[in-house]
């Protein structure tokens, strides 16, 4: 579990040990992975902490390899972790792009080559990477990070062709809006900043990191064991055509 220090990732790792799984967490703070893992072993799991970042190829092969020797094998990647910061696209310098297609796109592909490997020679393997709607759509001042997701998603497809002879399955889950250390900080961080968030979806409300760490867990389970190739997006209508919506919200009785 890469990004497992905090949020999305922290609550995974939990839901995944509570399954039954002995988990990895992985990040670049060892505090927060500390953090992690005593939530972990308070809850009866098993867990290791690793730190890297992961744009590291070499640290990511060693990595693979604790995980290898401490639990025997990896039936599971899930890759986490992000990094993003909102520019238009002219103002976006070159260290700035570079830094984020590092991370989401240059990382998430070592984790899943590094992990793909120990895959197919175990011949099985699950690899689910969390993306954003944006990858679909596109997103204002987020030219970088939608560019370098939407390589993910093409990525995890191209591989799930590739490695389905290894009965390795390779998915992708772009979650909406909901509540984490960085958006409620630098996103949402008062109440009428929420409201239009809010609003915007359909269902009226943010999601929780429950409802998309069980998602993962589904695609990652034998419950999903005919998915492969597939973007789930998890994010209460967020990302559909709002212009029907909302003429329909306008037709309503009264």
């Amino acid at each position: 579990m890469t990004g497992g220090g905090t949020g999305l990732g922290r609550t995974t790792a939990l839901q995944f040990a509570k399954l039954g799984a002995s988990v990895l967490v992985v990040g670049r703070r060892e505090e927060k992975l500390k953090e992690s893992a005593d939530e972990i072993l308070t809850a009866g799991g098993n867990v290791e902490t690793f730190a890297l970042d992961i744009r590291d190829a070499a640290k990511v092969q060693q990595m693979v390899d604790r995980a290898v020797e401490r639990f025997g094998r990896i039936d599971v990647l899930i890759n986490n972790a992000a990094g993003n910061f909102v520019s238009r696209a002219e103002d976006l310098s070159v260290n700035g792009w570079n830094a984020v297609v590092n991370i989401v796109l240059h990382g998430t592909f070592y984790c899943t080559r590094a992990a793909g490997l120990q895959m197919i020679r175990q011949n099985k393997g699950s690899i689910i990477s969390v993306v954003h709607p944006q990858a679909l759509s596109g997103s204002p001042g987020n030219v970088h990070s939608a560019a370098a997701k939407a390589g993910v998603i093409t990525m995890t497809k191209t591989l799930a062709v590739e490695w389905a002879q290894y009965n390795i399955r390779l998915n992708t889950i772009a979650p909406g809006p909901f509540p984490s250390e960085g958006t409620v900080r630098n996103l949402w961080p008062d109440e009428e900043s929420k409201k239009i968030i809010s609003d915007a979806v359909p269902l009226r409300r943010f999601g929780t990191r429950e409802e998309i760490s069980n998602a993962i867990c589904y695609l990652a389970s034998e419950y999903g064991s005919y998915i492969t190739g597939n973007n789930l997006v998890i994010d209460g209508g967020w990302s559909l055509e709002r212009e029907g919506f909302l003429f329909l919200e306008k037709k309503k009785p009264g």
